[in-house]
Formats: structure tokens, C-alpha cells, sequence
């Protein structure tokens, strides 16, 4: 007896080749569909950007939401940033004057 080829294993999720490089939002998304493609290990994520690209070439889904279902792939490092907050430290400009005058008399009388 020959032996048949199992038909449990899926068969393998390539990438889709359907840029637009003259629509300028659908090829940004689509750079970024394709380096999580790339990146992603798992059949089932690799499903979820195929059809999630599908549905924006196909205009089902806005890019907005196609980035808010891709987001979930791209890692922690972008949403990290959002959440920091940072300072921006002000001063008077009379106090930056007197500040830089007085580094200024500091740096002529070290000659």
C-alpha cells in the first residue's frame, strides 16, 4: 500500500503581492503589512493581516481601523510611547540672560 499525503496540515499563508504604489495611504499600509508579515510567527496572525489588507484593498475597512487591527502585532514599543509624558523645563528670558552673562564672564576671566 502507498501512503497518502496527511491533509491535516494547512497549507502554507504567503504573503499577498497586491500593492498600489499610486495610492499613497493603501502603500503605507501595505510597507506595514508587510513587515509584520514578515515578522509574525503564528499561521493564525498571518491570517488575520491577510485579511485584514484584503479588506482595506477592498475598501470594507478604513485605514484607521486596519491599524487598530494590526496594532496588536507591531509590539509594546509604540504604545510605551504614547503613555510617557515628558517636561519641557521654561525659563524667564531675563534669567537665561543673566544665566548665559554670568558663563560668559566665567569663561573671559579663565583665559
Amino acid at each position: 500500500m502507498t501512503e497518502q499525503p496527511s491533509n491535516n496540515q494547512e497549507p502554507f499563508i504567503e504573503k499577498l503581492q497586491i500593492d498600489d504604489p499610486e495610492n499613497f495611504q493603501f502603500h503605507t499600509a501595505y510597507m506595514v503589512y508587510s513587515e509584520l508579515f514578515d515578522n509574525v510567527s503564528g499561521d493564525d496572525a498571518k491570517k488575520d493581516l491577510n485579511l485584514n489588507i484584503d479588506d482595506l484593498k477592498e475598501n470594507k475597512i478604513s485605514p484607521e481601523v486596519f491599524y487598530r487591527n494590526v496594532s496588536r502585532y507591531r509590539g509594546n514599543g509604540n504604545s510605551d510611547r504614547r503613555r510617557d509624558r515628558f517636561t519641557v523645563q521654561t525659563q524667564r528670558k531675563r534669567d537665561w540672560r543673566m544665566k548665559s552673562q554670568r558663563q560668559d564672564r566665567i569663561r573671559r576671566h579663565k583665559k
